[in-house]
Order: C-alpha cells, then sequence, then structure tokens
C-alpha cells in the first residue's frame, strides 16, 4: 500500500490528527455535537480501508480473508450506534474473519503494519485502526505477550490506551515492567500509551481500581516522560498527575513539587501546573505554594459590577483594584456562585490572571463574564455571588441578580 492509495483512498479522514486523539481519548472535554461528527468517521469507508489493509499484508492467512464479506458483515447495523459502539462492532465483526488463534492473528496485524513505511503510516488514520485495538484487547487475553507486542506497533496507528487496561488489571506488575521499557522508545505514540494507558480514571476507560488506591507503582512511569520533548506525551503525564490528585491530592503535590525542584523549566512548571489544575481552583495551599504561590500581602482590595441585575444571554462586567504589599507572585482568580435548582448556591471558579507583582504596585483589572446559556450549565434566576480569589484566598465579594432564567425551587432562590 503507498501513501499516495492512502490518502486517495482515506479523503474523509487525513493523516493521524493528534488533536483528535486528544479530543477522543480523553484529554480533552469533546462536546456532543463533536462526537456527533466523529462517529461518522467509523463507516462503510473506514472498514472497507481496513479490509483492505488486512488483504494487502504479506501474511499467509491474508489469502485467506474474504475482504468483501467482512465490509458487508461490519457495515450490517452500523448505523444507529454512537462512535465507542461502531468501534466495537467493527471490533466483533474482525473477531469473525481473523483467526481463532489469538497468536496468528497478532502476527498477520503485527505484519500488516510492520511493513508500512514512516510516509504510509502517517497517512493512516486512527478511525481505521481503532477496531483493531478492540479486538486486540477483547481476544488477546489468554495471550498477554502477544497482545502487548501487537499493541506497541499498533498504538502509532490508534491509540491502545483503552485496550491496555484489561491487562493492567490482571497482570499490573508484568504490563507496569514492560511500560517502564516502553518509556525509552523512540515512538512518542508509544511513550503517551505508557502513560495514558495506566492513567487510574482515564475518560471513557474502565476505571485501574488498584492504581486509583495506590497510584505509587505507576510513578516511576511518569518520572521516566515529565521532561519528554514532546507536548503531546507531557500533557498525558500532566492528566495522568490530574487523575491522582483526584484521589490523592498530597501526593500530587509531592509528585510534581519534586518535578519542579529536578527541573525548574517553564515545560516542566506546565506539567505541574496541568495537573495540579483542580486543585489550584480549589485553593490548595500545597498546589499553590508549589508553582510559587504564597498567601497574597494585598491591600486597598475592591470587587466592582458593572451591574446589579443582569439578564440571561448578556454579560458582567467585573473589576477588581488591589495593591500589591509585597513583591509576590500572584494567580488571581474569581468564581461565580451560581443558584442551583433547589436555591441553594455552588461556585464555579474561573481564571483571570497570573503575574509577578511588584512592592506597592497597584493592579486594576477587568474581564466580561459571559451569561450564555451553554449545555453544560442550567441557569436559574436569583441572587448570584462574585467572590476574588487572589493565590487562592477569597479578597472580596459582590453580589447580582441574575433574572431570564429558569425559576429556582420557591422560597430559596434569593433577590
Amino acid at each position: 500500500m503507498s501513501a499516495a492509495w492512502a490518502r486517495t483512498l482515506l479523503p474523509e479522514f487525513g493523516s493521524r490528527d493528534r488533536e483528535a486523539r486528544a479530543l477522543v481519548c480523553g484529554q480533552r472535554a469533546t462536546p456532543q455535537r463533536t462526537m456527533e461528527a466523529f462517529k461518522h468517521r467509523i463507516s462503510r469507508a473506514s472498514i472497507e480501508a481496513l479490509a483492505q489493509h488486512l488483504a494487502a499484508a504479506p501474511d499467509p492467512a491474508a489469502r485467506a480473508l474474504d475482504a468483501r464479506r467482512l465490509c458487508r458483515d461490519a457495515a450490517r447495523g452500523l448505523e444507529p450506534l454512537e462512535l465507542k459502539a461502531r468501534v466495537d462492532h467493527v471490533a466483533t465483526a474482525l473477531a469473525g474473519h481473523l483467526p481463532a488463534a489469538f497468536p496468528a492473528a497478532a502476527r498477520w496485524i503485527r505484519t500488516s503494519i510492520t511493513r508500512l513505511s514512516p510516509a504510509e503510516r502517517d497517512a493512516c488514520s486512527m478511525w481505521v485502526f481503532w477496531p483493531l485495538c478492540t479486538f486486540v484487547e477483547r481476544q488477546g487475553l489468554a495471550h498477554p505477550g502477544e497482545a502487548l507486542k501487537t499493541m506497541k506497533l499498533l498504538t502509532r496507528l490508534a491509540s491502545c490506551e483503552f485496550a491496555i487496561r484489561p491487562y493492567l488489571e490482571r497482570d499490573q506488575e508484568g504490563v507496569l515492567t514492560t511500560l517502564r521499557a516502553w518509556a525509552r522508545d523512540p515512538d512518542p505514540h508509544v511513550r503517551r500509551l505508557v502513560s495514558e494507558g495506566a492513567r487510574p480514571r482515564l475518560p471513557w476507560g474502565t476505571r485501574l481500581r488498584a492504581l486509583q488506591q495506590d497510584p505509587r507503582p505507576a510513578i516511576p512511569l511518569l518520572d521516566a516522560l515529565y521532561r519528554d520533548p514532546e507536548l503531546y506525551v507531557r500533557r498525558s503525564v500532566a492528566n495522568h498527575v490530574g487523575d491522582i490528585a483526584k484521589d490523592h491530592p498530597a501526593l500530587a503535590v509531592e509528585i510534581t513539587r519534586r518535578w519542579c525542584a529536578e527541573d525548574p523549566s517553564p515545560e516542566t512548571r506546565w506539567v505541574a501546573r496541568h495537573g495540579l489544575r483542580a486543585l489550584l481552583k480549589r485553593g490548595h495551599a500545597g498546589a499553590l505554594a508549589t508553582l510559587g504561590y504564597h498567601p497574597a500581602r494585598c491591600g486597598d482590595v475592591a470587587l466592582e459590577l458593572g451591574a446589579r441585575r443582569v439578564r440571561l444571554g448578556g454579560a458582567l462586567e467585573l473589576r477588581a483594584r488591589l495593591v500589591s504589599r509585597s513583591a509576590q507572585e500572584l494567580m488571581i482568580d474569581y468564581a461565580v456562585h451560581h443558584v442551583k435548582a433547589n436555591g441553594e448556591l455552588s461556585a464555579k471558579v474561573f481564571k483571570w490572571t497570573k503575574l509577578r507583582a511588584a512592592k506597592g504596585q497597584r493592579l486594576a483589572l477587568t474581564r466580561s463574564h459571559a451569561l450564555r446559556p451553554i449545555s453544560t450549565r442550567r441557569y436559574y434566576s436569583g441572587l448570584h455571588r462574585v467572590e476574588l480569589l487572589v493565590n487562592g484566598r477569597s479578597m472580596a465579594l459582590a453580589d447580582f441578580t441574575l433574572v431570564g432564567a429558569n425559576a429556582a425551587a420557591p422560597g430559596r432562590a434569593r433577590g
């Protein structure tokens, strides 16, 4: 298969896209409309591309493949399914056409990949090969050595971060030993799998309960990767730390503080900041101190709102003033305390700015906060509160009334 052939066959897919991997595989929040669009990438065209790829492999088993029948079986019943269900559906069809003996099927898959040149691999689409990852996940459990060997090649085309998780559950120590070796692999997709596959709380993936309870066995993997030259890999490390922070905040702080001491580079600080982001928003003192934010020494602090009454669909203008009493690093955020359906308030922290302030420096900040309907939040009319946060600590409060939204529980909403 030539790179030109692949591009001709797969114009709707394009080359492997790290942005798509990051969205689909849990590194970024994925809007529902985006997922709706993604599901159509698992289609008859992607199935035909996969069938042709397998049929062209220089493996004896390839001669027995009825590519047309595989396409028919995999496409039947595909249309009403959502994205992950489509992947599972195609993987089920593959199980009916690849050798029942997994070692033979695994060799066929590996042969089909190793024959590709780097240019041909770059022309491949993750959407075409994702069902193969699920096939290996399901069919290879009795042959973990063959399965892991296959995943190492396959993850270069479509991430095996979901596929490797059942193997970690069955033999955590053995698979972690393999991953420690993979952390030195020259391919960034393999190195990313080391971190992403072992995440305790990988979105869409089954939780790794043992690592969620005790993440320490996987920390040597992160130690090997937090200075990786690829942001693609470092982002996975940061997200792994974010998983740890949800259950073991002190451990997440301990890890990142050590990294920042070992390598105080901007890249390492980014990994720490991204990994600790949830703790930073909560004002966790240890997380703030790791990044150089200590209790702020400020005076003449004021928070003003452009209006006391705002209609849903409009914007709230914020103005903050303060004087820095010393030379210090400042992280300035604000929280909007939204009215919930029961009339109680629930805070959501938003980023404002970060800066190095000189002693005696006067700061005047402005911000426009949109109050538009969004899919992830339901607004209710009533008295809301805005809170100014400096290095995680509350410095000032101001109230406004939101109108034109849903009614909260009678007698509970204020304003």
